[in-house]
């Protein structure tokens, strides 16, 4: 059933007919989109990213084609794509991921199997969409990233605490440093909020202390969790 649809009795496979290529190429490009769906689902991207998910099954399966058992072929192909890591921007784990997924489904219809792509990618699919229903691995929303700046004749030591007891359930100082020519202090801190955003009233004290300087305030995106 899991069976390729090429003879691999001989180290380079059969030629390559036209009816399987194209068969091959129609199992990659729906499960190229469907992928891309997957992924779009509560998700955000932009739309190069979803029509590049889609159509990369294809292009890894026609790729693997043309190596055809030539070792040779395989090491050029394996040198041109570690290029592509130095032209494209840094991505999210989870782009990285689905990437991976497409690419996978490339070789493995590259290669013929084309049940056992979609028998792959209805597991890997469905435990996408079923993590993400379940929010797996989400982090906290009360947590913040609080960025205050102060004088630096101010003792910075303790001067929040009674603020952070009451607005806060836990809170801690990640990093101090110098900003204006010396001449203030930056203070950041983590901080995890009783109530779901960030009150007013716990910023309008922060700057009764810190003499109206630049207070700000974001979401907490690096870093472990308290």
């Amino acid at each position: 059933m899991l069976e390729s649809i090429f003879d691999f009795s001989s180290v380079i496979t059969s030629d390559i007919t036209i009816k399987t290529f194209m068969m091959c190429s129609a199992v990659s490009l729906v499960l190229g989109i469907l992928t891309s769906a997957v992924y779009m689902f509560r998700n955000r991207c932009s739309q190069s990213f979803a029509v590049t998910l889609a159509l990369l099954p294809a292009v890894v399966q026609t790729v693997i084609m043309l190596v055809n058992g030539n070792i040779g072929a395989g090491v050029a192909v394996a040198g041109a794509f570690s290029l592509v890591r130095f032209r494209s921007a840094p991505g999210t784990a989870k782009e990285i991921g689905a990437i991976f997924l497409a690419m996978a489904i490339g070789l493995a219809t590259g290669m013929g199997y084309l049940t056992l792509a979609a028998v792959f990618f209805v597991i890997v699919g469905a435990a996408m969409l079923l993590l993400n229903a379940l929010k797996f691995g989400n982090r906290d929303n009360s947590l913040r990233t609080l960025k205050i700046t102060i004088p630096e004749n101010l003792d910075y030591d303790g001067i929040f605490d009674d603020l952070f007891t009451r607005y806060t359930n836990k809170s801690e100082l990640e990093k101090v440093k110098t900003t204006n020519m010396g001449t203030m202090f930056e203070l950041q801190y983590t901080v995890s909020l009783k109530s779901p955003e960030m009150p007013k009233e716990f910023l309008d004290e922060i700057r009764t202390r810190n003499g109206n300087l630049n207070i700000t305030c974001s979401k907490y995106m690096t870093g472990e969790a308290l």
